[in-house]
């Protein structure tokens, strides 16, 4: 049987630490995953997501354009004294400040996705490096297997051949 260089013993050594440095983060990630109450929201963070999800809604549009539709046929209907006639200073007004106000809340909402993301995409990583290195222990298993076939079958062979010899 084929004996492994150093170099090897080494890497598997390496590849065996890497492994069980990964089964306890997949084991802390399964328990995490198990408790929804390990990540609590702050009250911004929550503030945010609610801003997000309510601006980002179609409700929210349709709502906003049935507002605006309403605003503006008023104004330029004159049905009731004209409050912002045609340019609509007041409503741009309106429209900018709500963009503004609005824009650090829904910024926050995607900063925190993003991180939920990353910690996802690393999770991801994770998993599939530790595939990678079951697959080649059992490769390497595989190896070791045949190797002993072979040589079991080498010496069968050569037992084979001495007998045949002898005749």
């Amino acid at each position: 049987m084929l004996k492994a260089a150093p170099h090897d013993i080494e890497a598997e050594g390496n590849d065996a630490k890497l492994l069980d440095e990964l089964r306890k983060l997949r084991r802390l990630h399964r328990d995490s995953q198990q408790h929804p109450h390990a990540m609590k929201l702050t009250t911004g963070q929550r503030i945010a997501d609610t801003v997000a999800a309510t601006m980002g809604s179609w409700r929210f549009i349709i709502i906003q354009s049935v507002f605006l539709a309403i605003w503006i046929v008023l104004n330029i209907t004159a049905y009731v004294q004209q409050w912002d006639p045609y340019p609509f200073i007041l409503l741009n007004l309106a429209l900018s400040f709500q963009a503004a106000y609005a824009a650090p809340f829904i910024m926050m909402s995607q900063n925190r996705q993003q991180d939920i993301d990353r910690k996802s995409a690393e999770h991801d990583y994770q998993v599939n490096v530790k595939a990678e290195l079951e697959i080649e222990l059992l490769h390497q298993k595989i190896d070791a297997l045949r190797e002993a076939e072979i040589l079991q079958l080498t010496k069968a062979v050569n037992a084979l051949a001495t007998q045949l010899s002898a005749r």
